[in-house]
């Protein structure tokens, strides 16, 4: 399922066929689209549009192309119109330097209003700049404490710098990237979305605008958001399934459109892996781990109300063999369940299926005992997280229950893996001040893989 995050369906071109429109998006998958205004009159139109339609939403604001054409008693009508349940965020506002419809000390001035309102009715902001983000970026950058709290949004449209993407990503805001990221010529902005993380991306159409590549030249209009999709999965290495669940994920949470998943995962797929979430408890507290920022990894929450039983976990892995492995990992440590991973895993085995296990290498600790032996026939790969190598900084980032001996002892483990499990791999997350390759070296030390884990990147 998608969402597409930035639409015009109020405009003229969508008069005499919304409905069969609105058939397509549901065919193609579409959950939900968030219809933007761009002044008064078109605010009203998504608002309109979004009580009639329930999968619809509306997002009000004043255009900088029209800000010159507000009245200063036009702003208290918006403020009223962003009150309206249906309404979930503010745009689009900024500022566009490109055209300059509007004079530009009007563009500043309106947008500062409406940053004012979104921080009134706390809700997101919809963001267009063009030529004109770094103007764009000091008015949300301002030290007035006032304005910039509740503050948060999405640069629509993105076409900036990798440099002004990342200010964005540092305030907090999500990027989004239409139909143009399909283009051939579009390198350079396929390489830009590059650097943006997955889980701070949006999909959006903008249409009528801007249609994708195998429509280009036609009308633009929901449905056509799975092209682009499937260019952002040849981008991240990810599959459509997960560019729409993740990308799904962010735009709910970014607009509150449906309430959270309540219940953690306890098996996960991504790419075309399967992940078994067996335990959120864990012997290290990592300074980076993902756990202490958010509940969701790749769209999915992994957040356990109780750790799942064998039976649970073998029935919420359904048809296991349509997966190229599956995975001990999840939010937690797995080895602290040893007979939990020995009994699914001799289960996965009779079904013929790569089995990975991916832990911290603390199991022996864990347990009071060597468990490799235990595990050979069961694990066909072990994933060993070593992130640091030597002992003290292991410590300082890792904070191991066991102690600052525990990297020795880690590194026993890996030894001793050699022996019992067919592929044994090192991973180090890129943490700053870590350095990769004595962790590469150590790897080829101890005769193991390695492979480093992007920082900040989960997944």
């Amino acid at each position: 399922m998608f969402v597409d995050s930035h639409a015009h369906l109020n405009f003229p071109e969508f008069a005499k066929d919304l409905d069969e429109v609105l058939k397509r998006a549901n065919e193609a998958g579409i959950k939900h689209i968030i219809n933007i205004g761009t002044d008064l009159a078109t605010s009203r139109q998504v608002i309109a549009l979004a009580e009639k339609y329930p999968h619809l939403f509306a997002a009000v604001g004043v255009h900088p192309h029209e800000s010159k054409n507000t009245k200063e008693t036009d702003w208290s009508e918006l403020e009223l119109l962003a009150k309206h349940p249906k309404v979930v965020g503010i745009g689009e506002i900024g500022l566009d330097f490109y055209k300059d419809y509007s004079p530009q000390d009007v563009q500043r001035d309106a947008f500062i209003k409406q940053l004012e309102i979104a921080r009134k009715v706390n809700k997101p902001i919809i963001i267009h700049s063009r030529e004109a983000h770094q103007d764009t970026l000091e008015i949300l950058q301002t030290p007035n404490s006032k304005l910039r709290t509740n503050l948060r949004g999405v640069a629509h449209c993105f076409s900036g710098s990798a440099e002004m993407a990342k200010k964005y990503l540092d305030l907090g805001f999500y990027i989004s990237v239409a139909g143009p990221v399909t283009f051939p010529n579009a390198d350079k902005l396929r390489s830009l979305v590059a650097t943006i993380p997955v889980e701070r991306l949006l999909l959006e159409t903008d249409c009528p605008f801007l249609a994708p590549q195998q429509r280009r030249g036609l009308r633009n209009e929901p449905s056509y958001l799975v092209y682009c999709a499937e260019e952002f999965a040849k981008i991240y290495g990810l599959s459509v399934d997960d560019i729409a669940r993740i990308t799904t994920h962010n735009t709910i949470q970014l607009f509150g459109l449906e309430p959270p998943a309540r219940e953690g995962r306890i098996a996960y797929n991504i790419r075309n892996s399967l992940y078994l979430n067996i335990t959120n408890r864990c012997t290290s507290a990592c300074v980076f781990c993902v756990t202490k920022f958010t509940d969701y990894v790749k769209g999915h929450n992994l957040r356990l109300g109780k750790e799942p039983t064998v039976p649970e976990i073998i029935a919420a892995s359904g048809d296991v063999c349509k997966y190229k492995e599956v995975v001990f990992c999840g939010y937690g440590e797995p080895t602290l369940r040893l007979d939990v991973i020995k009994e699914v895993a001799q289960y996965l085995k009779k079904q013929k299926i790569k089995v990975r296990l991916d832990t911290n290498g603390q199991g022996n600790l864990i347990n009071n005992r060597n468990i490799l032996p235990e595990l050979k026939g069961l694990i066909d790969a072990v994933a060993v997280s070593l992130n640091a190598p030597e002992p003290q900084q292991y410590y300082q980032i890792c904070q191991p229950q066991f102690g600052v001996e525990t990297f020795q002892k880690v590194l026993d483990f890996i030894r001793e893996a050699r022996q019992h499990i067919p592929e044994v791999v090192i991973t180090t997350v890129t943490y700053p001040g870590v350095d990769i390759d004595k962790c590469r070296r150590l790897s080829e030390e101890l005769g193991v893989g390695f492979r480093p884990r992007t920082y900040n990147e989960v997944g």
